[in-house]
């Protein structure tokens, strides 16, 4: 990957054009840097609450890890001093040129743009006016109309798709120009990211410039084809920021541009180290908790991986400042394994309906009917619920412990209904399958925690509206349910207790084979992104910070389900090594 900026220390303006590919493509410098995740050998069969057996790393590794130069205040004033030197630049940018986009684009790569929020808001709204104007800009540039509508998009405007119909011909096809800018290509494949239902011109351009990239990369060398790959396999939008932020502080900077790239690679450094530092300290916190629970004595049966259980809160919850939230949300997201694992592992049919009869009534009286570790299973959840919502009162002044029960019994009632056809061998038909694994998927549980520690616009419509699984939910758990069941695996503990969106499709229509079961989910899952899309669109009933959860959650599937032939999760091991344990090489790569 490659950037290109021109900044004179002398000019009242700047310009910082970035493009993954420079203009001459040969001239990508230093590209062994570019790492690409491996394509995954087989998608598994799992759900949020299942894993395989991954590597953990000790806790001891992070009591002994220290970053002692935070400490320092000198650190942290040079470090405030160069933000307001970008902050500077930004002020200096033309909010309706091409060099605006690019600032954007470049900051978000490198995982500091929260430290602009208000800068690339006021750059984008200008940029709408253009877009909707259509006066300014190069109208012609398909690198930069894709640019400007991505990041518009992103930040929640809608811009008419029809904008990319200005780069086909008369027979509706994109013109011969298009097909030679592969700038423009990489550009508008991931533009085609952010679809919404019935914009078929995006559908097209993200079949054409799949395809056109695809037949490049058989032209390219080694590591142009990586530059270009790793576009078509981690497109902005569906992928995390920050686990692909370390190829780009390890790009080659060079040229007249040199001083100022070097200020904006110290800071993504700086950056990175103390979100490190913090995220390392959360964990121990962690990992002290669920050992203090002492659910994993207790329970024979319970998985003891808290390090992976805490990796969904980070990956949702960016912001360095919602560390206490990323420690509340990693326990109900623990207990959403464990109270699995009862029904999947360790329940009979009749514990199971006793079980979710009492978290019905949310009953305490009542648990003294149920197996020794049915009530350790439920006082923990009601300590850990009632403990949550009381957080949340203290902090935002509203109780949400009727909501958070509502999520837990939802969940459960879908568990229940599985463990019910598991027993009786009732043969759902595929839709009622994934309308009953969206819930047991465990998404709105976690995300209606999200809501509620967030505090973000919590009023009697947005309550209602979240207890009921707004699309913005539902269709974040139809891309893990679908994804989930593009696979066969089953959990190390599992023994065949859940279904399969393919085999009941298959089931249902007799005679079709694995491949057109296969497709069918596909589709199903590219109609969910479009419909998670469109709720992130403006106006909407939720914060910007939640429909960003929402989005990592949803980005986050295929590094959690995305197994190998040996029952591991490289691309989650990877991203557990890259942001939690690895630094970054500081010299030797200006």
């Amino acid at each position: 990957m490659a950037f290109s900026f021109r900044y004179s220390a002398n000019s009242s303006s700047s310009s910082f054009p970035i493009s993954m590919v420079p203009d001459k493509i040969s001239q990508i410098s230093k590209p062994n840097f570019i790492k690409l995740s491996p394509l995954p050998a087989s998608y598994q069969k799992e759900s949020i609450a299942h894993d395989n057996t991954i590597v953990l790393t000790p806790l001891k590794h992070f009591t002994q890890t220290r970053h002692p130069s935070f400490s320092d205040d000198d650190i942290q004033v040079e470090h405030s001093r160069k933000l307001k030197i970008l902050k500077h630049i930004f002020n200096q940018v033309g909010g309706d040129s091409f060099e605006g986009l690019a600032m954007i684009d470049s900051i978000q790569r490198l995982g500091i743009d929260y430290h602009f929020n208000d800068e690339i808001e006021e750059i984008l709204q200008r940029q709408y006016v253009v877009s909707s104007t259509y006066n300014g800009g190069h109208l012609n540039d398909l690198q930069e109309v894709s640019l400007r509508f991505r990041l518009l998009r992103q930040q929640g405007y809608y811009v008419p798709a029809d904008t990319f119909n200005n780069f086909k011909n008369g027979e509706g096809t994109f013109n011969q120009s298009v097909s030679e800018d592969i700038r423009g290509l990489m550009g508008l494949y991931e533009a085609s990211q952010l679809s919404i239902g019935g914009e078929d011109v995006l559908d097209e351009a993200r079949e054409f410039s799949e395809k056109m990239l695809n037949e490049y990369m058989t032209h390219l060398d080694h590591y142009q084809a990586l530059a270009v790959g790793n576009t078509l396999r981690h497109p902005f939008h569906k992928s995390l920021p920050g686990f692909r932020a370390k190829d780009v502080f390890v790009c080659n900077f060079q040229g007249e541009n040199g001083w100022m790239l070097h200020v904006l690679k110290e800071i993504a450094i700086n950056d990175f180290k103390m979100v490190q530092h913090l995220q390392q300290k959360e964990i121990v916190e962690v990992s002290k908790w669920w050992k203090d629970l002492g659910l994993a004595k207790k329970l024979d049966f319970a998985r003891d991986q808290p390090l992976k259980w805490y990796i969904w809160s980070m990956a949702c919850l960016t912001d360095p400042s919602f560390s206490d939230l990323r420690v509340e949300l990693t326990k109900p997201i623990s207990l959403i394994y464990v109270i699995d694992d009862v029904f999947d592992v360790h329940g009979t049919l009749d514990e199971l309906i006793l079980f979710t009869e009492t978290l019905n009534r949310w009953d305490v009286a009542a648990m003294d009917q149920l197996p020794e570790y049915m009530k350790i299973c439920f006082n923990a959840l009601n300590d850990i619920t009632n403990e949550i919502s009381y957080k949340i009162y203290e902090e935002h002044g509203y109780n949400p412990v009727q909501s958070l029960r509502k999520a837990w019994t939802s969940l459960c009632s879908a568990f229940l209904e599985e463990a019910k056809w598991f027993a009786s061998g009732h043969m759902p038909t595929a839709e009622e399958y994934l309308k009953n694994g969206i819930v047991s998927s465990g998404v709105h549980v976690v995300l209606v925690h999200i809501f509620f520690l967030l505090g973000h616009g919590i009023t009697k419509e947005t309550v209602e509206l979240i207890d009921n699984s707004p699309v913005i939910i539902s269709s974040t758990a139809t891309v893990l349910r679908l994804w989930d069941d593009l696979g066969s695996a089953k959990d190390e503990n599992q023994d065949g207790k859940d279904g399969s969106y393919l085999n009941y499709y298959m089931k249902e229509h007799r005679g079709s084979t694995v491949e057109e079961a296969k497709t069918s989910a596909i589709n199903k899952i590219s109609d969910a992104w479009k419909q998670l899309n469109k709720e992130c669109l403006n106006p909407n009933p939720f914060s910007a910070s939640f429909t960003r959860a929402s989005l990592n959650l949803a980005r986050m599937v295929p590094l959690m389900y995305s197994y190998d032939d040996n029952q591991r999760l490289p691309s989650l091991e990877e991203y557990m090594k890259s942001l939690l344990f690895e630094t970054i090489p500081t010299q030797g790569v200006y």
